[in-house]
This record gives structure tokens, sequence and C-alpha cells, in this order.
């Protein structure tokens, strides 16, 4: 039965921005407003092919949008979701999306500096224009990609505050001049692939930590750590899982049926309740408090050397 967060939104505009890259725009068939966001959230999106993927929300937001714009780059490399929302995916296509949640918000501060990698423009492109459409001075724009053929809203970023760097034809862009001297009036915001959120961590290490904001597009390309041993609460069976596989591998391998879709840590199909154990938590979708007695297990590892798990019971489901 689905969750009374989930809204069902039909697809009231679609079209392409890039050879790679779908636009789509999503009401309430009847018309009503729907819920708010601000810059930075994201949906997850049910596509037809049976898939759940998280997306930024590109425009600003507010108290009652009428709509929601998101944007998907296809990935034929992938597992199946963006393909979807390419192939099966149009005008009137009714799509369950959730409720917005945010786990890169903007925070205030004198001046910024965001950084996008590719597709990582969606939720830092709602945090510009929110901005500047406040007038605000000081929101400065690298936006890094192949090419200019495969860059989305290339025409908006032309201003004096914008770089716009194609590493295509000029290699990568030296983000040292940029980030070498640490300022504490400035918050820095970046979104793209794994190799720049490194890139961006490792050269910002200097930095106050509270100034630096991270997101990887590509959740599940993290590091796995220690291993540790899971015990599933319902039958007692232990199970050891070593420091190159997830929680979610192990717990299959020993014959425990958890569902998933993304294993990337967005969507939240593989959660699980945690009885007992710490745990280091690594998704981009359980709130803080959801997180107190429960896990994505794709993604979400133990800190402790042993850990109680078990189904996850929705409370929003009848």
């Amino acid at each position: 039965m689905r969750s009374v967060s989930e809204l069902r939104l039909r697809v009231s505009a679609a079209g392409e921005l890039t050879p790679t890259v779908r636009r789509f725009v999503l009401r309430d068939p009847a018309g009503s407003r729907l819920p708010a966001y601000e810059p930075g959230a994201h949906v997850v999106v049910s596509t037809p092919a049976g898939h759940r993927r998280a997306y930024s929300l590109v425009e600003p937001g507010g108290a009652q949008p009428r709509e929601y714009v998101l944007c998907v780059r296809r990935d034929t490399d992938g597992r199946g979701g963006s393909v979807s929302m390419h192939d099966d995916v149009a005008v009137g296509t009714t799509l369950v999306v959730s409720a917005p949640a945010n786990r890169f918000p903007l925070a205030p501060s004198p001046r910024y500096l965001f950084i996008a990698g590719g597709i990582g423009i969606t939720p830092i492109r709602a945090m510009v224009r929110r901005l500047r459409a406040a007038g605000r001075a000081g929101v400065r724009l690298l936006y890094l990609t192949r090419s200019a053929a495969e860059t989305p809203f290339l025409e908006e970023f032309a201003g004096p505050e914008d770089t716009v760097h194609h590493s295509g034809g000029r290699g990568r862009l030296d983000l040292w001049p940029y980030l070498g001297v640490p300022d504490d009036d400035v918050r820095i915001y970046c979104c793209g692939p794994p190799a720049l959120v490194r890139a961006v961590r490792t050269l910002t290490a200097h930095w106050r930590l509270s100034r630096i904001h991270l997101e990887e597009f590509a959740a599940g390309h993290r590091q796995l750590s220690s291993p540790f041993t899971a015990v599933w609460a319902p039958d007692g069976r232990r199970v050891g899982v070593p420091a190159h596989l997830s929680l979610l591998a192990a717990l299959r391998g020993e014959g425990v049926r958890v569902g998933s879709s993304c294993e990337a840590g967005v969507c939240g199909t593989c959660r699980v309740a945690v009885l007992d154990g710490e745990v280091e938590h690594a998704d981009s979708v359980l709130t803080e408090s959801e997180r107190v007695a429960s896990m994505v297990a794709c993604v979400s590892r133990a800190r402790s050397t042993e850990l109680v798990v078990g189904p996850y019971q929705d409370e929003e489901l009848a």
C-alpha cells in the first residue's frame, strides 16, 4: 500500500535540454498546489519500470509551488532508472512522487561559491536563482561540464560571476585559485560526480568544516569500511559483513529478503529497522529522527562490531 506522503503527479511538459538530459514538469492532475520545498530539495520518483530514484528540484521552490521541475541525465551504464524516465515517460504520464526532502539546504551567508559538475547543476541552479532573484551580490558559480552541447541551462550562466568550463577542449579546471584561501564569509556548495566532490573536500581541508556543503549525485561510490556482524532479529541469524560488501548484499547472500531499487542511498527502499548497535549513516534520504531507529542497508554500516536489524515497518502505511 502506498504511503500517504506520496503524490500522484502528471507530467505536464517534457523536453530535451541536451542530447542526454531531459526536463520534466510535474503537476497535480486537479491543479492543487504542491507541498512546499526550498532550494536543495529532492523528490523520489517511482519510474514506470519500477525503479525508485531521487532527483533534485531545479526551481527555487517556495511555500505553495504549482509544479515540481526535475532534470534527468540518461545513463545507459546505470541500473535503468534514468533510461525508464527517458523512454517511458511522456506528457500525460502519471508518476508516484514522494513529498520533497532536503538534505542539502541553503544556509545564510554573506557570500557563496557554488561548484557544479554536470547534472549536479540541478540543486545548485535552484540556489543561485533564489539568491539572485532576491538581489543578492557575492553569488559566484563554477559550472564544470564536458562540452557546451552537454551543458544544461548554459544560456543562464553568462554573468560576470559565472565561470563555465568545458573539460573536453581545455582539460580540468584548476580549483585551487578559488579554494586556496579560506574565507569565513563564504559558504561553498558543491554537487557533482564523486571525483569532483572528493577534490573539493581535499582542497578545502583547511577551511572551517561548517562552511563546506557537499553532495554527490552518485552516492553508491563511497568506500566501504570496517567489517561487522549483523544479527537478523526475526530468526537470530548472524551475518558477517566484510569491508568490501554492503549490509544489503551480505543479508541477501544469507537468504534474507530485503527490497532495493537505487542501491545508492537515495530512495530508501532497502530501509531496515535498527534494534541494537551504532550506525554509520551514509544515505541521503532519512531524516535525523528516522535515523534513530532505522538505516539504509545499501550504503550505511555499523560503527559497532555488531548490529541487530530487522524488517522496517512504515508507520504511515495502513
